[in-house]
């Protein structure tokens, strides 16, 4: 008798599929727009969204990185090994075509950055530089790179330094508070498919209970 599910067993499905079927029901997924420097000093850029904030003490991201068909690793990869460092920008509406243009499959050691038009800053304490239009960046130094057997690495950063524009602060007081507007961010979310986005305006809030719950 079924119970209205579909049942999936990912040791018994291929690669590609278990890729399409994680990538379209763990939705929205944040999305880390990886600037790295190669051994040469050269700049790459590039999104992933297979990525999330895991821990605020010590302060550290997850980014998995997939591999790369026509080379060892993907250059973001190969830069945060050679360099040990990288900064996470979040990715705001305005800035998405952008995004999509550093997410081509440029030959190694071309600068999407350039490609997509972007404007840079210098680090601040690392020497990989962030993107100014990017509301959010977070400077990271490499904790630890897991190697959990397959295609894909996971890299741990620390966050070691965070820029965040100031009028996403909400009220007067918001910056001593660190009290951030959601809606002034506009940052966007990776749905399904190949294409697929989401924005981060449709927000509600649901106030946390205390223990013991009302009415209960």
């Amino acid at each position: 008798m079924s119970d209205g599910f579909a049942g999936f067993d990912l040791g018994t499905m291929s690669k590609g599929d278990s890729y399409k079927l994680l990538a379209s029901v763990i939705l929205p997924r944040p999305i880390a727009w990886v600037v790295s420097r190669d051994e040469a000093g050269r700049v790459n850029a590039a999104p992933f969204s297979f990525f999330n904030i895991v821990s605020s003490d010590p302060p550290l991201v997850a980014i998995s990185i997939s591999g790369a068909p026509d080379r060892q690793y993907k250059d973001t990869l190969a830069n945060i090994r050679a360099r040990k460092q990288f900064v996470v920008n979040m990715v705001p509406e305005e800035l998405a075509e952008a995004m999509n243009v550093t997410a081509t499959n440029a030959p190694v050691g071309t600068d999407e950055t350039v490609l997509a038009g972007l404007e840079l800053a210098e680090g601040t304490a690392v020497t990989i530089p962030r993107i100014v239009g990017s509301p959010v960046a977070l400077e990271c130094e490499v904790f630890e790179v897991l190697e959990p057997g397959g295609a894909s690495t996971i890299v741990l950063g620390k966050i070691v330094y965070v820029h965040v524009r100031e009028n996403v602060f909400e009220g007067p007081d918001g910056l001593a508070r660190l009290h951030v507007d959601p809606t002034q961010m506009r940052l966007i979310g990776r749905m399904h498919g190949g294409g697929g986005y989401c924005t981060t305006r449709d927000v509600f809030t649901i106030e946390r209970k205390n223990w013991p719950l009302d009415g209960r």
